[in-house]
């Protein structure tokens, strides 16, 4: 989908591609596969510090997206 179709409907480029993604689930019986990797992490990690730490660094993002829009 180009920019100007997603302009023109009012999408964002994340609603853009569910709808295309929706429309063709919708046409077909296509099965969608993601591939996963072993990354070595142990299994006794603590994912609370990574989700934690991932919304940190969102919040940050944000902050400095407002900030530039000033």
């Amino acid at each position: 989908m180009s920019r100007g179709f997603m302009r023109r409907r009012g999408l964002s480029f994340k609603e853009a591609v569910n709808q295309a993604i929706r429309a063709s689930l919708g046409q077909s019986s296509i099965e969608l596969h993601t591939p996963t990797f072993r990354m070595g992490v142990s299994r006794t990690a603590a994912l609370d510090k990574a989700v934690r730490l991932s919304g940190e660094l969102e919040d940050q993002e944000l902050i400095r997206k407002l900030a530039v829009h000033r």
